[in-house]
C-alpha cells in the first residue's frame, strides 16, 4: 500500500473497507459478543498450562485433552452461575473456539479434517452429556381465549393504555404467529439481536371494492375504513432466520372485537392520533402525553395472569410456569394444525425456514389423539400376501374353500 500512488491507495482502501463491512455485517452482534467472551475464557484456560490457544504446535492428544477439559469446565457452570449447564451450551462453547481459531488460521482443530463433524472424542463426550441432561421443559400453547381475555380487559372503562396495547399486541401475535422480539421493545440484554420490530409503516390494510376485488387502503385512510378493513399485511425488514422484506397477510375473522385486523387498526389509529410517524414501532403507546413502550415482561406477566383467570391449570392441565411469550406463537401454530391446515401453510404463516415449526405443535394436547383409539380398534382382516415366501403354507391352503366369500384388507 505504501508504494502505491495516492489515487490507487484510495481505491484499494475503499475495496478493503467494503470487504470489512461485509464481513462484520455477516455476523449477528449478540453471537459475536458471545464468541468473544468464549474466546477470552478459552485463552485464560490455556494460559496457566503454557499452551498456545490457537493449538498450532499442539499434538492431537494434547489438543483433544485441552478441549475436553475446557468443555468440562463450561459444563460445571464455572463461567455462569455455578450450576451445571446442558450439552447445548457446551457444544456452543466448543464451536465458538473452533470458529475463532479457523478465522485466524484457516484450520478448525475441533473438527475432523475435511468434515463438519466434531472430533469423535468430543462428539462422544457431548453425547454423554446429552444422555445425562434432564428433558427440556418447553412452553405450552395458549388458545385464542387468552388474547381475547386481554383485549376485553383493555376495553374496560378507565383502563390504562398499557393494558389496551397489550391486548391488541397479543391478539396480533397469536394470529400472525409473531416472535416476541417482533412486537415488543428490545431490552438491554438483547439489543444486539437480528430481529427487527414492526413499525407503523410496515402495516398495510386492505378492503374490497364494489366488484369484490381486494384493494389496499391509502396510509391516510380515515379511521372508519381502517377499522373495517378486510385484511392486513405486516412487512418485516429482518428476522431471526435472516429473511428480509417478508410480508404476512391475515384476514378478518369476522369478530367485531376479537379480531387481529381490528387489533392492528386500534394500534395504528392510536399511534397516528398521537402524531407518530411511519418509523414508530408498533409497541409504542401514549399515556398522559408521554410515549412508553410495551416490553416482553409486560406481555409475559399479562399472559400468565390471563391463564390464571381462565383457570388453565384446572381446565386445560397447563401449569402457569409453562406459559410465557412463546405460548402465543405456539398457540397460533397449534390452532392452525388442529383446524386442518397443511404443514406448508403453517410454515409460511410463521415464516419458518425448516421443519422446526413442528416443535410448536404440541403432541401432548388431547386433540391430536382424538378418535385414534376408536379407529385402531377396527379389525381390518388383513392378509400377508408374502407369507408363502417365508414358510411353505401350500399344504394348509391346498384344500381351502376358495369359493367362500372373502372380506378384509390385503397387504
Amino acid at each position: 500500500m505504501e508504494r502505491l500512488p495516492a489515487f490507487l491507495k484510495d481505491q484499494y482502501a475503499r475495496d478493503f473497507r467494503v470487504a470489512d463491512d461485509g464481513f462484520y455485517a455477516g455476523r449477528v452482534a449478540a453471537t459475536t459478543k458471545g464468541r468473544e467472551n468464549c474466546w477470552e475464557r478459552w485463552a485464560a484456560f490455556c494460559a496457566p498450562l503454557g499452551v498456545d490457544p490457537f493449538l498450532q504446535e499442539t499434538s492431537f492428544s494434547t489438543r483433544v485433552g485441552l478441549l475436553k477439559g475446557f468443555a468440562g469446565r463450561v459444563r460445571t457452570g464455572y463461567y455462569g452461575r455455578g450450576k451445571q449447564v446442558q450439552a447445548g451450551s457446551v457444544s456452543s462453547a466448543i464451536t465458538s473456539v473452533g470458529q475463532a481459531i479457523a478465522l485466524a488460521t484457516n484450520t478448525n482443530p475441533t473438527k475432523i479434517v475435511g468434515s463438519e463433524k466434531l472430533l469423535p472424542r468430543l462428539q462422544q463426550m457431548l453425547d454423554g452429556f446429552r444422555k445425562a441432561d434432564p428433558p427440556t421443559v418447553k412452553q405450552l400453547p395458549v388458545e385464542a381465549d387468552v388474547p381475547e381475555f386481554l383485549v376485553k380487559r383493555g376495553l374496560e372503562p378507565d383502563v390504562h393504555e398499557l393494558d389496551a396495547a397489550i391486548g391488541d399486541l397479543t391478539m396480533i401475535a397469536f394470529y400472525y404467529l409473531l416472535r416476541i422480539g417482533e412486537y415488543t421493545t428490545k431490552g438491554a440484554r438483547n439489543n444486539t439481536k437480528q430481529t427487527e420490530e414492526f413499525k407503523l409503516g410496515d402495516i398495510t390494510f386492505f378492503s374490497k371494492d364494489l366488484r369484490g376485488q381486494l384493494r389496499c387502503l391509502p396510509r391516510d385512510a380515515p379511521a372508519d375504513l381502517i377499522l373495517a378493513a378486510e385484511g392486513a399485511t405486516m412487512k418485516l425488514d429482518n428476522q431471526k432466520n435472516g429473511w428480509k422484506g417478508v410480508c404476512v397477510y391475515q384476514e378478518s375473522n369476522g369478530d367485531p372485537i376479537h379480531c387481529p385486523i381490528r387489533a392492528l387498526g386500534h394500534r395504528c389509529m392510536h399511534l397516528q392520533t398521537h402524531g407518530a410517524n411511519h418509523h414508530t414501532i408498533l409497541s409504542a403507546y401514549y399515556h398522559a402525553g408521554k410515549r412508553f413502550d410495551v416490553t416482553s415482561d409486560h406481555v409475559s406477566s399479562a399472559l400468565k395472569q390471563a391463564a390464571i383467570d381462565l383457570e388453565y391449570p384446572l381446565v386445560k392441565g397447563i401449569p402457569i410456569e409453562r406459559i410465557n411469550t412463546h405460548s402465543l406463537r405456539s398457540g397460533g401454530a397449534n390452532a392452525l394444525a388442529l383446524s386442518g391446515y397443511s404443514d406448508t401453510q403453517i410454515q409460511k404463516m410463521g415464516r419458518w425456514r425448516g421443519a422446526t415449526f413442528k416443535e410448536y405443535v404440541r403432541n401432548e394436547l388431547a386433540c391430536f389423539s382424538s378418535g385414534m383409539s376408536r379407529d385402531m380398534k377396527t379389525k381390518f382382516g388383513f392378509v400377508n400376501v408374502s407369507g408363502n415366501a417365508f414358510s411353505d403354507i401350500t399344504d394348509a391352503c391346498v384344500n381351502a374353500d376358495y369359493s367362500a366369500p372373502v372380506t378384509g384388507a390385503v397387504m
